[in-house]
């Protein structure tokens, strides 16, 4: 793979391939799973632990080959099958010894580089095993070129399997042989434990195969028979990027034709990628560019796209998803996200609310029917129902050293431009105004207003940025106009004049009385009245 991670770590549709093996494997409800590690042990153990914490690890040594693979693998599961019975005898009297128990049954082999091997062709496999009462049955193809692969040696009559040769010990004769051995194979475990014991390494690579087991179990009277399948892919193991990325697209392919046929549109297959975890209900609609990752789930009505990546993100029943990066987000029922909007993990929009362009959210709480709709970033908020963010609005959580909450309340209306400095509240029915700093909290029903008046500093660019291209461009304005030596008094009155001129209605001014309105005799207040109005001006 010429890469630093292990090749079963590489993954397809969301999944390692080593995890591909695993679902497959655990399909078939086994009493127990054994993942045999060597090349990068610890970051293959680690990630098996995490994806399948009850699967046993086996460490093979520096023995090489798949038959001394297999052969730590029974003792690990010997030694567990020895555990077991001695756990059930514990303090049972007259219970014999657990040395002699050993695993019984049917053993399934599979590699960990074969990702499209599905549960049902393993389950196949394994019901003709049974059917058959074979002592060893395995998994074979046909393919145009054979080239590296084990053939299949049948014989003549009755097509039982003979044994399997490599592709290095293999004559002119056998390596014209179409059909070959997919390294996936149900043992009885007797018959294998019994042939594990004879392998040897005298072969042209010193290795310890697994396929001459066949040949063991033939000679010592056993069925070994195969199983052909018509598809090729299935078995196809992988050795490089090429092979991986041909079969991640084929994993995606047939993905997507199962989610069409279950009744999802999928606009353009070629350009929309879904991973196998993934769910989808019918009716639901995948615009082109559109990428489903992990856990996402898509209810019924929705439609994700075009140019969307949702990673472990929940769609509402009928939401729209347009031109979104989302991670760990909910998106309710009927609502509306994008385009160009970033879903960051803790993002939760209610019922019919919209989180709309160019607007980021971050361990959100966004109620019912609320709006978040441009240029806008929410962090460590929860907004209730029905209320509008202005445009340009941010929730400034960050204090440089701990992220504090802002809560919004119901049937509130900020203004565009505002800063919501958190800790802080607004309440249910509050407004705030525009370009507001909003550092206290608003009440219910109150209005809140940080700007003051504007005041205009004449010359403050000649001044302070003399030089530069502001500067210039001031100066040659100034120089046109011929007002600039006026007070701005006189332009006001000079603008004033030149649109009544040209028509344009005039603001009239504030209508004032000819003469001033009487003085009222003065009267001598009770003092009842004299405390009364002392208060009323405190």
């Amino acid at each position: 793979m010429r890469s630093a991670t292990p090749k079963v770590l590489h993954t397809l549709a969301g999944r390692s391939m080593v995890g591909h093996a695993l679902a497959s494997a655990r399909a078939l409800d086994p009493d127990r799973v054994v993942v045999v590690v060597r090349h990068e042990r610890a970051a293959v153990a680690a990630h098996v632990a995490d994806i399948d914490p009850r699967a046993l690890l086996a460490d093979q040594d520096e023995i090489p080959g798949t038959g001394r693979a297999v052969q730590v693998a029974m003792t690990a599961l010997d030694a567990a099958a020895q555990a077991d019975v001695a756990g059930a005898a514990q303090g049972t009297p007259g219970a014999g010894t657990a040395a002699g128990a050993l695993l019984d049954g049917a053993v399934v082999v599979v590699a960990g580089d074969v990702p499209l091997l599905d549960a049902g062709t393993l389950g196949e496999l394994l019901a003709a095993h049974h059917a058959d009462a074979n002592a060893v049955t395995v998994l074979t193809t046909e393919v145009d070129d054979a080239t590296g692969y084990g053939r299949i040696l049948r014989e003549v009559g009755t097509g039982d399997v003979l044994g399997i040769v490599e592709e290095k010990d293999a004559s002119e004769e056998q390596r014209a042989i179409a059909e070959i051995n997919s390294s996936i194979y149900v043992f009885d475990a007797a018959v294998l434990r019994s042939a594990l014991g004879r392998l040897g390494r005298d072969n042209a690579q010193g290795e310890v195969y697994l396929t001459d087991v066949l040949a063991i179990a033939r000679a010592d009277g056993g069925h070994v028979r195969a199983l052909r399948t018509d598809d090729p892919l299935v078995v196809e193991g992988v050795n490089d990027r090429v092979q991986l990325a041909r079969l991640r697209a084929e994993l995606n392919r047939r993905l997507l034709e199962d989610w069409m046929r279950e009744g999802v549109t999928v606009v353009d297959p070629a350009t929309t990628w879904v991973d196998v975890d993934v769910e989808l209900e019918r009716d639901v609609t995948l615009l082109p560019g559109t990428q489903l990752h992990g856990a996402t789930v898509v209810r019924e009505g929705a439609t994700v796209g075009p140019d969307t990546t949702l990673t472990d993100v929940e769609v509402g029943p009928g939401a729209s998803v347009v031109r979104t990066h989302g991670t760990l987000a909910v998106i309710g029922r009927g609502a509306s996200v994008g385009p160009f909007a970033y879903l960051r993990p803790g993002t939760v929009l209610g019922d019919a609310g919209k989180i709309g362009t160019f607007v980021e959210t971050k361990n959100a709480q966004i109620g019912t029917g609320s709006k978040v709709p441009h240029l806008s970033y929410v962090g460590d908020a929860t907004i209730g129902e029905h209320t509008n963010i202005g445009a340009a609005s941010v929730t400034v959580n960050y204090d440089g050293v701990n992220k504090h909450h802002t809560t919004i309340g119901s049937y509130a209306r900020t203004g565009a431009d505002n800063m919501f400095v958190a800790p802080v509240t607004i309440g249910d029915g509050a407004y705030t105004g525009a370009g507001s700093v909003i550092r206290r909290d608003v009440p219910a029903g109150a209005l809140g207003v940080s700007a003051g008046a504007q005041r205009n500093i004449e010359g403050w660019v000649a001044r302070a940025r003399a030089g530069t291209p502001a500067a210039d461009a001031a100066g040659r304005a100034l120089a046109d106009d011929d007002t600039a030596d006026l007070s701005p008094q006189a332009r006001a009155e000079r603008e004033r004049a030149a649109k009544a001129a040209a028509g344009i209605p005039q603001t009239p001014p504030p209508h004032l009385p000819d003469q001033p309105a009487p003085l009222a005799e003065p009267t001598t207040p009770s003092a009842s009245a004299g405390t009364n109005a002392k208060d009323s001006t405190r």
